[in-house]
């Protein structure tokens, strides 16, 4: 079997929970995105998001990281039930990308992938392309983050 065939549309895929520490957020923001709600506590209070909250960068590279820390446990689980290697591609790009609401500093974010849709290329023989939703939800069960994505992968 190949792993384009073992992609279901309508499978739902937990990629993993990370939860957001202020210093790890002041750091990011320090290197990324230096805006005072992401830096300074105080500052942040007196904001509109009302307390230090993450950039909505550092939780797309949260995503990015369990995304691939996940994709990668998947695949190596495919190949070690005698499953040939897969081509695993680029993304063609994201789109859709919402912030809905701040992470502040302390809560824990977990991260889901919707597979939506698939089909073969038309313009790349023995590629296909995967569509998957993406969201982040809080603790308190609050999507906070999402987007819509695509990745190609080998179709042999």
């Amino acid at each position: 079997m190949s792993y384009w065939d073992a992609i279901v549309i309508g499978e739902k895929v937990e990629i993993g929970s990370h939860r957001f520490e202020a210093t790890d957020i002041k750091r990011f923001a320090a290197k990324y995105d230096p805006q005072p709600f992401h830096l300074d506590e105080e500052a942040a209070r007196h904001s509109v998001l009302g307390g230090l909250c993450a950039s909505g960068w550092h939780t797309t590279a949260v995503w990015m990281r369990l995304n691939i820390d996940s994709q990668t446990a998947r695949i190596n689980a495919f190949v070690a039930a005698g499953n040939p290697v897969p081509k695993v591609g680029p993304s063609p790009g994201l789109k859709n990308l919402r912030w809905l609401k701040p992470i502040y500093a302390g809560d824990t974010v977990t991260f889901t992938q919707h597979v939506t849709a698939k089909r073969k290329s038309a313009s790349r023989p023995g590629w296909g392309v995967i569509e998957f939703s993406c969201e982040g939800v809080n603790q308190s069960g609050e999507t906070v983050f999402s987007f819509d994505a695509a990745a190609f992968y080998g179709t042999d």
